[in-house]
């Protein structure tokens, strides 16, 4: 049996013909740059998100860089985030002239972990970048308690985290500017790159409005620097197509954990994902914590099941980040979880006799 990681035939076989009338019809028209379906998916984003306004761009990095550059972060800013996390995250605080300050994780959630971010303010740090990894929502209401204490500003980087919540309310809308990806392998991918900035304030609204087309308004007057980082309209039609299948995917992938958390339980040798008691995850990736990781990841392959490992390194030992002056054993979970993490198949479309081979080549490995 073979099992890939996210079977994309799988989704797209059932919706295939709504998508092709979809972008049928965009050809009609020829509206390729901001056409109606991005306004119109903004719409219906900020709706699921609940939040007021949205922001489409060309991708989850650009939102990032986007959302600081609405903040008005800068050369010698100090910006604290995880080190677990894609590379992203902090590239876009590098890219902007900030630095990136890193605040080790809760060894349970690989979230950031909010008792351990207040010894790293200081009077240069002006934002706090939070990640809802792979799907779970980190603790917001101990983080904002935090940033309203220190007047800070907070992006949450919600990648993997659409749809989920913490304490009943939506991950990306809490903070100042929520930011999304539709790379294809996300819960709600598009058939390319594309991502999309959320907030509640119109002020950061209007100025994230402009920063996407190079900072301008009117059409050759400019404010600020921006980016080209549009959302393509053939992206935002599909997802358009794909966004009111979003929360039956995100029950199946919920329900395919279930089935994990049932018969993977009595496994010694693996720790299953810990949701926190507030939060509502979406299983962006379903991760173990193993022993003997590398070899079940050679042994797993070896029988044709899908897996990887999100994240191998974390980033405060990457060798573009070495002028920021970190060490081995600075962020010791997050250098451990690094070499223990490993994720399988969760998908929606993934059946009960697929997830009992991937149960069953587990359990033998150990076995």
């Amino acid at each position: 049996m073979k099992v890939p990681l996210l079977d994309l035939n799988a989704q797209y076989k059932p919706i295939l013909n709504e998508i092709r009338t979809a972008i049928e019809e965009l050809f009609l028209t020829h509206k390729y740059i901001l056409g109606p379906q991005v306004k119109k998916l903004e719409d219906k984003i900020s709706d699921y998100c609940n939040t007021t306004y949205a922001v489409g761009c060309a991708s989850g990095t650009d939102a990032l860089v986007l959302a600081l550059k609405a903040l008005e972060i800068e050369k010698g800013d100090e910006i604290i985030t995880t080190p677990f996390t894609f590379f992203s995250t902090v590239s876009c605080i590098h890219r902007v002239g900030a630095k990136p300050i890193f605040v080790d994780i809760d060894p349970r959630t690989f979230n950031i972990d909010p008792s351990k971010i207040e010894s790293s303010i200081t009077s240069k740090t002006k934002a706090l970048i939070i990640v809802h990894l792979f799907g779970q929502p980190a603790e917001m209401d101990r983080i904002i308690d935090i940033a309203r204490k220190y007047n800070l500003r907070v992006i949450e980087d919600d990648a993997q985290g659409l749809g989920s919540k913490f304490d009943g309310k939506t991950a990306g809308s809490f903070g100042d500017i929520g930011t999304l990806s539709f790379f294809p392998s996300k819960n709600l991918g598009a058939m390319g790159d594309g991502g999309m900035c959320i907030t509640n304030n119109e002020t950061l609204y209007n100025k994230l409005h402009q920063l996407r087309i190079h900072g301008e308004n009117p059409q050759y007057f400019h404010k600020w620097v921006g980016l080209n980082s549009r959302l393509d309209t053939i992206q935002a039609a599909v997802l358009l197509v794909k966004l009111p299948y979003l929360e039956r995917w995100s029950k199946e992938r919920q329900k395919n954990a279930e089935y994990y958390y049932k018969n993977m339980n009595d496994i010694p040798q693996i720790k299953l994902p810990y949701i926190h008691e507030k939060a509502t995850s979406i299983y962006n990736q379903f991760t173990l914590i193993a022993e003997k990781r590398d070899d079940l990841l050679k042994h797993l392959k070896a029988n044709n099941i899908g897996c990887a490992i999100y994240y191998p390194k974390p980033l405060h030992i990457q060798e573009c980040f070495s002028y920021l002056g970190y060490k081995m054993g600075n962020m010791p979970i997050a250098e451990e979880l690094a070499d223990k993490v490993i994720s399988i198949p969760v998908y929606p479309e993934l059946t009960q006799i697929q997830q009992n081979y991937i149960i069953d080549t587990i359990r033998k490995f150990y076995n």
